[in-house]
């Protein structure tokens, strides 16, 4: 006969601490402390972009509208002049669309790790796809894990969503306080600075130190392109110099023992 009476194991069960926890909502919390230093920094720099934007004529629902909807601070400060200068349509978003080529870059970089999920899915995480995603993302999971899923969607989410409350707080901060700035103060400055403290920590190795002054050097050298073509190459350049640091380091690992077991 079976025992009225819950086993040992059954007791055991109701304990919270008995159970696994859930992966994704632990890279999530993962992701949230990793990501947690780089957000004044993200919140610095969107609050330089919604001065900007109210500063280049907009109106208060045109800018709300364009930090929710565009949601991508270079492009928004590359279009904004252009706006301002009554440019045609189709050259601001030409020009915006050659600014934020990089995401597509970033989304073919990232993308194979994301093809259990839905397209909708996808589609989201697209939108809410940054820069500080590709420091952070790739660390943590590099080449050799895409074919594991596992926490990749709860790591991505919780990086995406603090940069996504953080700019988007900011924005909106500065929107509202634009009026009160004088132009004298050089926000755009402290935008700068807000970026080199995002870009420091990410720094984590020789590649990425390559990679930020190459990049660095032919943003400089192509400043004069037309349609800020010049962040593009300099985006190109720095990956291309990263890529053959990192071959360069993998080849000289394997140089020592090459000729053993021959």
């Amino acid at each position: 006969m079976t025992s009225p009476h819950p086993g040992p194991s059954l007791d055991s069960s109701r304990d919270p601490s008995s159970f696994p926890q859930d992966p994704e909502k632990a890279a999530f919390h993962e992701a949230m402390r990793t990501s947690a230093p780089a957000m004044p920094g993200i919140f610095a720099w969107g609050v330089v972009a919604g001065m900007a934007m109210m500063q280049s004529g907009l109106t208060l629902w045109q800018a709300l509208g364009m930090t929710l909807v565009v949601f991508a601070g270079s492009a928004q400060l590359a279009a904004l002049p252009l706006m301002a200068a009554n440019a045609p349509a189709m050259v601001v978003f030409l020009t915006g669309l050659v600014v934020n080529l990089r995401f597509v870059i970033f989304a073919a970089s990232m993308g194979p790790h994301f093809a259990h999920l839905p397209w909708h899915r996808r589609l989201w995480y697209g939108y809410l796809n940054n820069d500080i995603m590709m420091g952070f993302f790739p660390q943590r999971f590099p080449g050799h894990t895409l074919g594991h899923t596992s926490g990749k969607a709860g790591y991505f989410a919780g990086i995406c969503y603090m940069n996504w409350l953080a700019w988007q707080g900011g924005s909106v901060l500065g929107i509202l306080v634009a009026s009160q700035v004088p132009a004298a103060w050089g926000v755009g400055f402290a935008g700068t600075l807000a970026l080199l403290a995002v870009m420091i920590p990410l720094v984590a190795n020789a590649a990425a130190l390559v990679a930020v002054a190459v990049a660095g050097a032919v943003a400089v050298a192509a400043y004069s392109l037309p349609y800020k073509l010049g962040l593009l190459l300099a985006l190109l350049a720095g990956m291309a110099a990263a890529t053959l640091v990192d071959l360069f380091k993998a080849r000289t690992r394997t140089q020592p023992g090459a000729g053993e077991g021959a």
